[in-house]
């Protein structure tokens, strides 16, 4: 079976049950998880919300940073989903998980997955303020 469970990136709410799930692996004794949400401020502004963009090429760029991770560390089972579209504070904007044979290795593999897709694949948000202003950041 691939090791890399769910790659996807949608325009509809995340689940990290479902991530979790996705994950599971009777050979992983440690699983790591990393939960990204819309916060209500970002660098001492006031968020009112956020839309994400994703280039046609983010779901394939994505599915190489799995494989990447999944090369480099023991991973049983591994998965990232990532939200385009309009959303509110508090909503997730990206869930990953790494199922390793050991904690230590489930962690490191998380950590790499979350930033290796923030740094590689082009997913961009646009930030609308509270007091009329935006800003694109380039997530990807």
């Amino acid at each position: 079976m691939d090791v890399i469970r769910l790659a996807e990136l949608r325009d509809t709410p995340l689940s990290v049950d479902e991530v979790l799930a996705a994950v599971a692996d009777p050979g992983a004794g440690g699983t790591a998880l990393f939960v990204g949400t819309v916060r209500d401020e970002d660098h001492r502004r006031a968020v009112a919300g956020l839309s994400y963009s994703a280039h046609p090429s983010a779901a394939d760029a994505l599915r190489t940073v799995l494989e990447k991770v999944a090369a480099e560390f023991p991973v049983r089972a591994i998965a990232a989903v990532h939200r385009v579209g309009d959303l509110e504070i508090g909503d997730l904007a990206v869930v990953v998980a790494a199922a390793c044979p050991h904690r230590a290795e489930a962690f490191a593999a998380c950590r790499r997955l979350i930033d290796d897709l923030k740094e590689q694949v082009p997913v961009w948000k646009h930030q609308l303020f509270t007091d009329g202003d935006d800003e694109w950041v380039g997530a990807g």
